[in-house]
C-alpha cells in the first residue's frame, strides 16, 4: 500500500493476528483487513460496527443484494479492488439469486435502490427519491447505510492503493462472509468508545471530532471542502471527488512537503468520510421529503 504504516504500523495484538491468519490461510492478509486493524479507535472500530450491521444485520435486503449494491458503488467510484471483491461476495452470499454481471437479474426493488444510490453517490445535491417512493422507508435507509460504508471504503482503497491478489480474494471474501464482517473485539479495542447516537454518528465523531494527530478543524475542512492550505486542499478534493485518480506521486508529494504518514492517513480518512456522509445525508433528506409529502 502507499502508506507503509498500513502494512507495518499495527499494534502488537493486531500484528500477531495478521501473522497467525496469514500462516493458517497461507496467503497475505487482505489490504482491507490491515486498514481496519490500524488505528481502530480512529477508524476501524466505528467502521466495522457500522459495516457489520449494514451488511449482515437484519434487513429488507438479502446479504447477496447488499453485496450487489456494494459492488455497484465500487463501479461508480472506479475501485478495481472493491469491484472484484464484492462481485465475488455477491456470488458467495447470493447463492445464485443474483448475477453480478447481469443487472437485469436484480429484482425491481433492488434496481430502484441501485439507481437512487447512484445519484446519491455521484450527484448527491440532486438526489431524487421518486424512484424509491414505493419502497418501505426502512429499506431505503438500510440501502443508504450500505452505500455510506462503501463510499468510504472505495475512496480509501483507491487512495491507499489496495491490491487484490488471488489468494486473499478466495480466502478473504469467504472469511468476511463467514464471520459477518466482524473481528474479535480485542483487536478493535482502543481507548474509550463514546456513543453519539447511531453507528453513522459514532463514525463521524471518531474521524472528525475526537482527538487525533491532525486538529479537528483541519479534518472537518478536509471532509467538507472548507479552506485548507496547499497541498492539503488539492489532495482532499481529489479524495472526495475522484479518488481513482490518486497515484503514488500524490502521496510522495505530501511526504516531500514534510507531512507524516499519520497526517496523510487522517486527512485521507476525513475526506473520504466527509464525501460519504454528504451523500448519506442528501439521500436521507431526499427520501424524508418524499415520504412526508
Amino acid at each position: 500500500m502507499r502508506l507503509s504504516i498500513l502494512d507495518h504500523g499495527h499494534r502488537r495484538r493486531a500484528k500477531l493476528f495478521l501473522t497467525l491468519t496469514s500462516a493458517l490461510s497461507r496467503v497475505d492478509s487482505p489490504d482491507i483487513v490491515k486498514l481496519l486493524l490500524y488505528r481502530p479507535g480512529f477508524l476501524g472500530h466505528p467502521l466495522v460496527e457500522l459495516t457489520a450491521d449494514a451488511m449482515r444485520g437484519p434487513s429488507y435486503w438479502t446479504a447477496g443484494e447488499r453485496e450487489y449494491l456494494a459492488m455497484c458503488t465500487a463501479r461508480l467510484l472506479q475501485c478495481p479492488f472493491c469491484i472484484d471483491t464484492h462481485a465475488e461476495l455477491t456470488r458467495i452470499a447470493g447463492r445464485g439469486e443474483i448475477d453480478p454481471d447481469d443487472p437485469a437479474s436484480a429484482r425491481p426493488e433492488l434496481r430502484a435502490a441501485r439507481a437512487f444510490l447512484a445519484t446519491v453517490t455521484i450527484t448527491p445535491d440532486r438526489a431524487d427519491a421518486t424512484g424509491v417512493a414505493g419502497l418501505p422507508e426502512q429499506a431505503v435507509l438500510e440501502a443508504l447505510h450500505v452505500n455510506l460504508v462503501f463510499n468510504i471504503i472505495n475512496r480509501l482503497a483507491n487512495a491507499f492503493g489496495f491490491t487484490l491478489r488471488a489468494g486473499p480474494l478466495h480466502s478473504g471474501t469467504r472469511a468476511l462472509h463467514r464471520f459477518g464482517y466482524r473481528f474479535p473485539r480485542l483487536l478493535l479495542a482502543d481507548g474509550e468508545t463514546t456513543r453519539h447516537g447511531d453507528a453513522a454518528e459514532n463514525l463521524r465523531h471518531a474521524v472528525l471530532e475526537a482527538p487525533a494527530t491532525i486538529d479537528p478543524a483541519l479534518r472537518t475542512a478536509a471532509a467538507t471542502g472548507g479552506p485548507l492550505p496547499e497541498p492539503w486542499q488539492s489532495y482532499a478534493t481529489i479524495v472526495r471527488d475522484a479518488s481513482y485518480k490518486i497515484t503514488d506521486n500524490d502521496i510522495d508529494r505530501l511526504a516531500a512537503g514534510g507531512h507524516t504518514e499519520e497526517e496523510i492517513f487522517e486527512v485521507t480518512v476525513a475526506a473520504a468520510v466527509g464525501a460519504a456522509v454528504h451523500g448519506f445525508d442528501a439521500g436521507r433528506r431526499a427520501f424524508g421529503h418524499k415520504a412526508t409529502g
